[in-house]
């Protein structure tokens, strides 16, 4: 059995202050046991406009942002699943969102650039073109990350990745045990879809899933849905949280389950197409 933690938050424009409720939630969810602790998408910056994030982009290997979380990981020992940071890409006004992964010494174990982009009407007046400042990762096999550790394979996805099952399956097929969706789902998409989707993942693949979100109303207006959640491989939900605290959430993973449970039924194994 290990622990795992999903953190929450209501991440501003300011990295220093997001970066210190972070460290705060990391160093509360270790001590209460957690061995592996996922962060939401853009822990450490929900921009208020273009230039916020022009400001903070890194590049791959240092800055900043990467040294908190290499540091964090070290110092409560633990498997830390890093939500995203932007990291500059190819041209010069575009990042990718990427999801960096640190072992309990602080090394970086995994890499994983979103490649769905959220480019969506919600309403009349709410809509999101991620691709005008996000380049989209690569469907490449080397940007397909399954990081093995000790206790699970860990498949790693972004937020609107959810929606596209046959990612998952990849991940699967890579042996992926325990399926990582760090996101900041908005309040409207949330509502209708955010568990659906997240427990559809988990039963079609037999896989636990964790997933850390953003939440509330942040400075750029944007509502945030939370319900943090961690599911088990039958679609159960472990444990959640609601829309507005920050937080987080345990549970205790059972290895085996996964094992187990693709013997019983192993529909994983029954694919035709």
């Amino acid at each position: 059995m290990y622990r795992i933690a999903a953190i929450q938050m209501n991440s501003g424009a300011v990295v220093s202050e997001n970066l210190q409720r972070a460290q705060k939630l990391i160093k509360e969810s270790a001590a209460a046991g957690a061995q592996i602790i996922a962060l939401p998408e853009n822990f450490a910056l929900m921009p208020r406009d273009e230039a916020d994030r022009m400001r903070v982009a890194e590049t791959m290997g240092g800055g900043p942002i990467q040294s908190f979380l290499a540091a964090q990981a070290k110092e409560s020992g633990v498997w830390l699943i890093a939500g995203t940071i932007p990291l500059k890409a190819g041209q010069k006004s575009k990042f990718f969102a990427s999801c960096l992964m640190f072992q309990p010494d602080g090394t970086l174990c995994g890499r994983y650039d979103k490649i769905h982009l959220f480019d969506v009407e919600i309403s009349e007046v709410e809509a999101y073109t991620e691709s005008d400042f996000f380049e989209p990762g690569s469907t490449a096999e080397s940007n397909l990350v399954c990081v093995q550790t000790p206790m699970a394979a860990i498949g790693l996805t972004i937020c609107y990745d959810v929606r596209f099952p046959e990612l998952f399956r990849k991940l699967s097929a890579k042996g992926a045990t325990l399926l990582s969706v760090p996101s900041a789902f908005t309040a409207t998409t949330g509502l209708a879809h955010w568990e659906t989707l997240l427990r559809a993942r988990a039963i079609e693949n037999l896989a636990y899933v964790v997933a850390p979100a953003q939440c509330g109303v942040h400075q750029s207006g944007r509502e945030t849905y939370g319900h943090s959640m961690i599911i088990e491989p039958w679609g159960k939900i472990l444990n959640q949280l609601t829309d507005e605290p920050e937080g987080f959430v345990l549970a205790d993973i059972d290895p085996e389950k996964v094992h187990a449970t693709r013997q019983r039924f192993p529909s994983l194994q029954h694919r035709r197409v």
